[in-house]
């Protein structure tokens, strides 16, 4: 009951205009900060592990620019959930399209999207767009659970391959051309992850990138969403295709994708997932961290 309820406030949401979206998305991120403590330590921690160098002042700083951005996308992820395709596609402009689509043209492709604050408009952005397959990890709320698989598959029908199930399905679907839109910063557990440095930090992160491009022979394609000053919505970047990947040891491949995407996060810290807890499943041996 409460999550319909919540589900059909932020549906009222998305009526109004953009620029008063925005702002209203803002202060519900603040609100947001100063209620949920849990959720403020695990930001504070992530920043301290992976910003050491700045002050307190300059991470309190830092972390309440980031509430603002997880607020602000979350208010406007609502046009991505209720809006007509004209209004997504305003919300989000895409640039350099060319490298997946040449990608795309040559074989199969894995659209690698670092976790910022809006990829669930950039999920629902591109799928106006192109036919993808994707992994998901079902949610512990079936009503919410529900209405996330509506929500990312209602312009097309995208194919959400489970989590829970491995990989065989998402394997066919590159082989026959289905481009895979993969988020791999995620800690989702010991299984099939290996531990390897973020921000200078042991991070579990699945290795399943590197296997799948070895398997598969897909290109990986980079993309990554911005969010602009309010009102203006997002810009999605695609870059082009990592050149010499996967190479001959997977851990160091796996290494080389946190590497990218840390150099991403430091362009626009703000707007990372920090709210998640990456480093949440730690090496035998070592204590938690959250």
């Amino acid at each position: 009951m409460v999550t319909r309820a919540a589900l059909a406030l932020m549906w009222l949401l998305h009526f109004l205009p953009q620029s008063l979206l925005a702002r209203a998305g803002e202060i519900f991120g603040l609100l947001f900060m100063g209620l949920a403590r849990e959720r403020r330590d695990v930001v504070r921690i992530n920043l301290e592990l992976c910003f050491p160098e700045l002050s307190r002042r300059e991470r309190r700083r830092l972390a309440r620019a980031h509430f603002r951005a997880f607020g602000r996308a979350l208010a406007e992820t609502t046009i991505a959930w209720w809006s007509n395709a004209g209004r997504v596609r305003a919300l989000a402009t895409i640039e350099g399209k060319e490298h997946f689509d040449a990608a795309n043209r040559a074989g199969p492709v894995i659209v690698l999207a670092p976790h910022f604050v809006g990829v669930e408009i950039l999920a629902i952005r591109l799928s106006i767009e192109e036919n993808a397959q994707s992994m998901y990890s079902h949610q512990k709320n079936e009503v919410f659970d529900r209405f996330l698989v509506s929500r990312r598959t209602r312009f097309r029908p995208i194919r959400l391959a489970s989590r829970q199930d491995g990989i065989k399905r998402v394997v066919r679907g590159l082989k026959a051309r289905l481009p895979l839109f993969f988020l791999p910063d995620m800690d989702f557990g010991p299984r099939d992850a290996i531990f390897v440095p973020f921000f200078g930090v042991l991070a579990a992160t699945v290795d399943a990138v590197p296997r799948l491009a070895a398997l598969t022979g897909a290109a990986v394609v980079p993309v990554l969403i911005e969010q602009k000053p309010p009102g203006q919505g997002y810009v999605i970047r695609f870059l082009p295709p990592w050149q010499d990947y996967p190479g001959k040891n997977f851990r160091a491949d796996t290494e080389r994708m946190n590497k990218f995407i840390e150099d991403c996060v430091k362009a626009t810290p703000e707007q990372y997932y920090w709210v998640h807890k990456r480093f949440k499943t730690r090496p035998p041996g070592e204590k938690r961290i959250y």
